[in-house]
């Protein structure tokens, strides 16, 4: 890496954790993060002393690596797609693009910030599940260390594909419509919410191919027991592979996405941000 490309990057890391700490301090995001935190405690609290049918699993532990993997596949790709089309239209991306390796820094600026801006959410739901619910990790400090970096690669992973989603959709407007649903059918096909192997053949192999599925599969190898993972694609939680596919991603993703903005930054130009700018106004009158 370059001296250049490395001031980039700080400059972005910078800016990232300023935009956290002003996040921090918002009364609307602190009502998201609490909102969401106590709205998934409640409803893990009801179902505390419920077993999943035909195990002796607690609900509680079998929710929350779905919770957790959901919170990662829609948050980080949503968040930045909605984040980088706006700024699309505000200008935002036209400044980065007159700087030297400003799109790195960009890019490294959106990884920052919406990687910290999960934490509080994810704070508010794991420790009183640790303190509420009985064996929901029971494989102790070891199970959260999967978490841990489970968690930091499927950041990694899926947060450089909400940005290229955010390059190609055509405004603010469409992020939330048809902007989320190549989001909604990888995550519904990647056994987050039901078991994958209930699909057909060739869609289990699809879901593999995507993020979504290896972080739901390491969430799951941190929150149950091992013998959960015989009725597991393979039969047992493949964790080295799990690193690698995520690993895999995560490079691609930091390598590509910079090219991609800067390719979409190359086709705007002053009056066009204009003209959106004035759409999005009209949008919302």
């Amino acid at each position: 890496m370059s001296g250049s490309t490395a001031y980039a990057v700080r400059l972005g890391a910078r800016r990232g954790w300023t935009e956290f700490l002003l996040s921090l301090r918002s009364a609307q995001d602190q009502g998201f993060y609490l909102f969401m935190g106590v709205a998934t405690l409640v409803y893990l609290w009801f179902n505390r002393d419920s077993e999943v049918e035909g195990t002796t699993l607690l609900y509680p532990s079998v929710a929350l690596p779905s919770i957790l993997a959901a919170l990662v596949a829609f948050g980080v790709v949503i968040g930045p797609a909605f984040a980088l089309a706006m700024e699309r239209e505000d200008g935002t991306l036209l400044r980065h693009k007159a700087l030297p390796h400003g799109m790195e820094g960009y890019v490294t600026g959106q990884v920052v910030f919406h990687s910290l801006g999960l934490l509080p959410t994810l704070l508010v739901i794991l420790v009183p599940s640790a303190l509420l619910f009985e064996d929901v990790m029971p494989s102790g400090v070891g199970g959260w260390l999967t978490v841990a970096w489970v968690l930091a690669l499927g950041l990694l992973a899926t947060l450089p594909l909400g940005i290229i989603l955010g390059s190609v959709v055509p405004g603010t407007q469409k992020v939330g419509t048809w902007g989320m649903l190549p989001v909604v059918v990888v995550t519904v096909i990647s056994g987050i919410f039901f078991p994958v192997q209930a699909l057909w053949g060739w869609v289990q192999a699809v879901a593999q191919v995507f993020p979504t599925y290896w972080i739901g599969l390491g969430m799951r190898s941190a929150f149950l027991p091992d013998a959960a993972a015989a009725v597991e694609l393979g039969g047992s939680w493949r964790t080295g592979t799990v690193v690698l596919v995520l690993a895999a991603w995560a490079v691609a993703g930091l390598l590509v996405t910079p090219v991609v903005l800067r390719r979409m930054a190359r086709r705007q130009s002053g009056s066009q941000v204009a003209a959106a700018r004035d759409a999005a106004l009209q949008w919302v009158h």
